[in-house]
């Protein structure tokens, strides 16, 4: 009669037990590749049997990938599989629609970008001019930018945050890694004319004002 209930105990260990991890690597596998946007963990572990650790499993999955055409990569707190870098060139035809900001939009992105959490009012005091609803309306639709937390001042003003979207455009991990004035301009999102506050002296020196100023712009 002993017997019975380690048997019943082993019967439930084995009911519940994680695949191999060589299984849950599969899985992790076939998530990022049939998903179109890229996964949080919490999200693998939610569509994974018990038990499963997605984490480990990605360990594993990132070092089969190393060397080969895709590569599995983070993008802010989320997961995705991507082209490796050094053959972006095959993907240059695969070009579905380019998008180029306008003026205000790019140096309002950049703002936002570099100097999140920020409010309306601290965009307009660093470009020195209004900004207007359509430019803010159109990066929103982008999905490059979201309404971060309300600042705890007179009139609580909404402040503006990239959303994982910019991050995954540019495939960025974090913030922190933010493209500079030479990756805008070969992505087209940036033309050769000085931002804000590049002021020039004369004739030969403008082209060294002009960066002057848009590095003071991309300072964190």
């Amino acid at each position: 009669m002993n017997d019975e209930p380690e048997q019943t105990e082993e019967k439930e260990e084995t009911l519940f037990a994680a695949p191999p991890i060589a299984e849950q690597e599969r899985m992790v596998e076939a998530i990022l590749f049939a998903s179109a946007e890229p996964v949080r963990l919490r999200e693998m572990e939610e569509r994974m049997p018990h038990g499963c650790d997605p984490a480990e499993a990605l360990v594993h999955l990132r070092k089969r990938y190393e060397g080969r055409g895709v590569r599995v990569v983070k993008v802010g707190d989320a997961w995705a599989v991507r082209t490796a870098p050094d053959l972006a060139f095959l993907m240059q035809k695969e070009t579905v629609e380019e998008r180029k900001l306008s003026r205000a939009a790019v140096e309002t992105l950049a703002i936002i970008a570099y100097h999140q959490p920020v409010t309306r009012a601290e965009i307009e005091e660093i470009r020195g001019v209004a900004v207007s609803r359509g430019t803010i309306d159109q990066l929103l639709e982008m999905e490059w930018i979201r309404f971060g937390r309300r600042r705890m001042t007179p009139g609580r003003p909404v402040t503006f945050v990239v959303t994982q979207e910019f991050l995954d455009q540019f495939s960025l991990e974090s913030a922190r890694d933010l493209p500079g004035l030479k990756e805008l301009r070969a992505a087209g999102l940036l033309d050769s004319r000085p931002l804000p506050g590049a002021v020039s002296d004369d004739e030969d020196g403008e082209e060294d004002e002009a960066q002057t100023g848009q590095s003071e712009l991309f300072e964190d």
